[in-house]
C-alpha cells in the first residue's frame, strides 16, 4: 500500500498567550492498485473518498489507518463530513471493513457533526446499488445514492 502523505497524525502549536493547543489532523491518501482503492481523506476539508476495486488480503490491516483517522477525526474536528463511496468491487473481507468504517463515520454525526455519505454506483450493477441500501438499513441511516459511469 502506498501513501503520498504520512497517516493522520496529530502535530500541536501553543500560540504565544498559553492557549489549548491546536490540533492538526493530516490527510491521508493510498494510491490504487488492482486490489486496492484509492483511498482520500482530508480532515480540513472534511472529505472522504474510496474509489475503484478493494480486494486486499489482509483487508483489516489495510484499512486499520483510516479508521484510526476517521476516529481521530470524530473526536477532535471541526468539519462536516463528506464521504463518497465510488467502489466498483469489494470482496468480503472488505465488506466487514467498509461496514465498520461507516459505523465510525456516524461517531462523526454523534460528535455533533453532519456527515453525508454518497453511494456511487453504476447504472448496471445492481449488486453495488444494493450493497449500499443494505449498509443504509443496517446502519439505520440514509445515503444519497448517484448512479454514475466510471
Amino acid at each position: 500500500m502506498e501513501t503520498t502523505e504520512s497517516l493522520s497524525r496529530q502535530s500541536q502549536s501553543v500560540d504565544n498567550r498559553g492557549a489549548k493547543p491546536e490540533v492538526v489532523l493530516e490527510k491521508l491518501i493510498y494510491r490504487p492498485t488492482r486490489i486496492t482503492p484509492l483511498i482520500f481523506f482530508d480532515p480540513s476539508r472534511g472529505l472522504l473518498e474510496l474509489r475503484g476495486k478493494s480486494s486486499p488480503e489482509n483487508a483489516l490491516h489495510f484499512y486499520s489507518k483510516l479508521m484510526t483517522s476517521i476516529e481521530e477525526f470524530a473526536l477532535q474536528g471541526e468539519q462536516n463530513l463528506v464521504a463518497n463511496f465510488k467502489l466498483e468491487y469489494f470482496n468480503t473481507s472488505s465488506s466487514k471493513c467498509l461496514f465498520d468504517l461507516l459505523k465510525k463515520l456516524l461517531l462523526v454525526e454523534k460528535n455533533g457533526k453532519r456527515v453525508s455519505i454518497n453511494w456511487y454506483y453504476e447504472g448496471y450493477d445492481e449488486d453495488m446499488q444494493e450493497a449500499g441500501e443494505d449498509y443504509a438499513d443496517l446502519l439505520g441511516t440514509t445515503f444519497n445514492f448517484v448512479e454514475t459511469e466510471y
